[in-house]
């Protein structure tokens, strides 16, 4: 079964100087809720660049980690970028991050396109637990963002 999370969210500010954040691997660390036992294994690239291949440990549940293995698969400056996952808790990832400026900084969108995997029992554990995981995980980013660059956090999602 595949899913889809959609966020925007208004960025004041420099557009290149928002980009410039989103494009620094290491940021992603300052935009994820401790609660989530996320880190980025070894070393990264201090700015992102199609082909990059990160690698992170999430934590699902108390005591039970996950490999996630992803890659940056396509970057155009200042307008978007794209993350797949390689190896890790999902069938299907594919993240989509979009830039485009709007009055006074920048609309900054979202769209992630998932697969838990499991058929059936996936799509129960996306009823019962994903889509609330993840809706907290970016209601999480949107209020850090909102607070880094001082904008209301109004984020607009949806789910289907």
């Amino acid at each position: 079964m595949i899913f889809q999370l959609r966020r925007q969210q208004f960025i004041p500010g420099d557009p290149r100087a928002i980009w410039e954040f989103f494009a620094t691997p290491r940021n992603l660390d300052r935009l994820t809720s401790p609660e989530v036992r996320f880190r980025i294994v070894g070393e990264v690239a201090p700015r992102m660049y199609a082909g990059q291949i990160i690698e992170y440990r999430v934590g699902l549940l108390p005591g039970v980690w996950a490999r996630w293995l992803t890659e940056i698969t396509h970057v155009r400056e200042g307008e978007y970028f794209v993350d797949e996952q390689r190896a890790g808790p999902y069938r299907l990832w594919h993240h989509q991050h979009q830039f485009a400026p709007a009055p006074g900084g920048v609309m900054m969108s979202d769209t992630v396109t998932y697969d838990p995997g499991w058929g059936w029992l996936g799509g129960l554990v996306h009823a019962l637990w994903i889509r609330r995981q993840l809706a907290t995980i970016f209601d999480y980013r949107a209020r850090r963002v909102a607070e880094l660059f001082s904008a209301p956090a109004h984020p607009a999602a949806h789910a289907t």
